[in-house]
This record gives structure tokens, sequence and C-alpha cells, in this order.
């Protein structure tokens, strides 16, 4: 989740909120510190992975599986290897919510700067997130707020996916298949089309060893197709109950019932954002229904969609689902 709300679910009383003159600046850097050092330890191991045409993830005996604190530990000078991966990665994430606080900072919407967490995953953190701490005072607000994240980390992932692909190569003969495979939304797809008419014998993409800053780019779009689901919370459900907060309830309903199917038979990580959505997206903070968005914001509701066409895969993970295999 791009953001969190301190602000009460039902009616308010607006009232000018006393803003803070200092930030706890530490946590940020702290976090900030520690989330390129995760990634940097994930980072030089897909690199190293990628250079000598082994499995990208492996489950070798490490300290953490497909999390190689040991095989850093040993040679601390690895992690310079991870470079590509962590910068491209921490770039998104923080283009994504930097849109959210600008545009906080802009609408005189007191916002923390992003927490980043740090973690033991298979791409060395948990994401970012802000948090809001005073009333969004109107939907047009909330709007720009709401998509201003997704835009900016989708524009900073675009020309790093171009990239990524462009130095990813055909997948070695007899290599070893790498225990967790990606599936490609539709983004992925057009630029290696778009790669393939500037080099004709460019391999197909199902069978291209993915450089680490493709696997962040990756990482990027997913994220974003994530963050725009519409239901919720998250920034899609934002987008949508600022266009229509009669509506937010339905549409929230309907995405969690599409989740479901799609969690049986594509990638059974759906199932536990539609347990999320369940749980926390029927309500949503009271935002004042007037005035209403104007036709310009209504037209930019169209790009977010299509971001999330973009970049929604329905099986993110190749045989992750419960029912079929996929």
């Amino acid at each position: 989740m791009s953001y969190t709300f301190e602000t009460a679910p039902h009616p308010q009383v607006f009232i000018a909120s006393p803003r803070q003159r200092t930030r706890p600046y530490w946590l940020h850097v702290l976090l900030f510190v520690l989330t390129v050092l995760t990634t940097l330890i994930v980072g030089a191991r897909l690199q190293f992975n990628f250079d000598h045409n082994l499995p990208a993830f492996t489950t070798e005996t490490f300290a953490l599986p497909l999390f190689p604190l040991k095989w850093i530990w040993q040679h601390p000078g690895r992690l310079a290897m991870g470079i590509p991966f962590s910068c491209t990665l921490m770039g998104i994430l923080l283009a994504h919510e930097m849109g959210h606080y600008v545009l906080c900072e802009k609408n005189r919407v007191y916002a923390t700067l992003p927490f980043f967490i740090p973690a033991p995953t298979l791409i060395g953190t948990l994401g970012a997130f802000i948090r809001i701490k005073s009333p969004i005072r109107s939907r047009r607000a909330l709007f720009d707020i709401g998509i201003a994240g997704p835009i900016a980390g989708f524009v900073v992932a675009l020309p790093v996916l171009f990239w990524g692909l462009a130095l990813s190569k055909p997948m070695p003969a007899g290599a070893s298949a790498s225990v967790l495979e990606f599936g490609y939304p539709v983004i992925f797809q057009a630029f290696h089309q778009l790669i393939a008419s500037l080099a004709p014998h460019a391999p197909a993409l199902e069978s291209l060893y993915l450089h680490p800053i493709g696997v962040a780019a990756w990482v990027g779009m997913f994220a974003t197709a994530l963050n725009l689901l519409p239901g919720g919370q998250l920034d899609g459900g934002h987008i949508v109950y600022a266009c229509s907060p009669r509506a937010h309830k339905w549409v929230t309903r309907i995405c969690i019932a599409l989740l479901v199917p799609l969690g049986v038979f594509y990638w059974a990580g759906w199932l536990v954002w539609a347990v999320i959505l369940g749980f926390t997206g029927m309500r949503h903070p009271n935002v004042p229904k007037w005035p209403d968005l104007d036709p310009m914001r209504r037209r930019l509701a169209l790009l977010a969609v299509l971001m999330l066409v973009l970049t929604f895969v329905f099986a993110p993970f190749h045989g992750a689902a419960l029912v079929g295999g996929q």
C-alpha cells in the first residue's frame, strides 16, 4: 500500500490542522539505508547468477533461502554487484512514493516522508509507504494524490524496462530452471516486440534470461498493478472514490469477486489480496463530495485504467495456482 490514512473513515468536521515544524528524519533515513542494503544483497546474487548462467532464484544452502546473507558475509565486496538492481528498484519505489508526497504538499495535506521496509524477501524489501496525518479536503485533491504515485513510478519504470530487456540474454542451453519464473504483463510483451523489431534474432520473451535491471523493472510494474487494483484503500480505490464515492464499495466488491477465481486458477496470492480488500476495503476516509472532479481529471482516470491493463498479469508467477498448475 502506497499510503495510509490516520483520519477517521466517518463524517468529520474539517478544521485547519497544525503542521509539525520538524519531521523525524532519522527513522526515514535509517529505513532507507537498511532497504538499500537488503536490495543490494539480493541484487548481488541476481547479478552473480546472471553472469554465471545460474538460475536467477535458487534454494541453495544460504543463511536464508533466496536471501544470500551468508554468501555476502563471506565476501562483502560482492555487494557492488547489486548496485544496478538496487538503484533501479529503489528509484521506482522512491518515485512512486514521492509522487504521493509532492501532491500532498501541493494540496496542503500533511504527510510523512516515505517509510521503506527492509526485509529478507525475494527482492529485499516489502515496499514503501507514506502516512497521511491530516484530512484531504476535496475529491480533486484525493484524486491527484492517488494517481500521482502510480504515474511517477510507471514513468521511471518505462526506460529501465527497455534497458533491462536490452541487457537480457537467451536462456543458456542446459541451465537449471529457476525456482521462480515470472509471467509477463502486456507492457513487457510490447517492449520485447519493439526490441525484436530492432534485433530480428532476439529470443522469445519466454526463453529470455532477464537481467537484474529487468527484474527490478518487473517488480516495479507488478507493484503498479497491485496499487491500481480498483478497490479499498489502494491507489486504485482512492481514484475510484474520487470519481464516484457511491460506487467505491460496489467496485471493491466486484474486484474481490474477480480476484477469487484468479487466485484459484492463476496465482494463489490473489486470494490474499481479496482478503485484504475484504477486511479493509469497504470503508474509506470521508472526503467532501463537492466539488466534483473536472473533465480533465476524469479523462486522466482512463490513464490509470490503461496503466493497470498494461501492468496486470493473471499469473505473475508460474506454477503458483491452486488448480491447474498455471
